[in-house]
């Protein structure tokens, strides 16, 4: 069985946390524009 050293782990883990970071930056500003052009429509409560 292959073992995997600290920095290969830790290096896999930084990757996993950028990516993650990334897809809810994503989604925040995806979430954002979003509610701009519904208030622009006039669909705001």
């Amino acid at each position: 069985m292959a073992t995997i050293s600290k920095s290969t782990l830790a290096s896999r883990l930084g990757w996993l946390l950028a990516l993650w970071a990334a897809s809810v930056g994503t989604l925040f500003v995806f979430a954002c524009l979003m509610r701009l052009l519904m208030r622009a429509a006039g669909l705001s409560t």
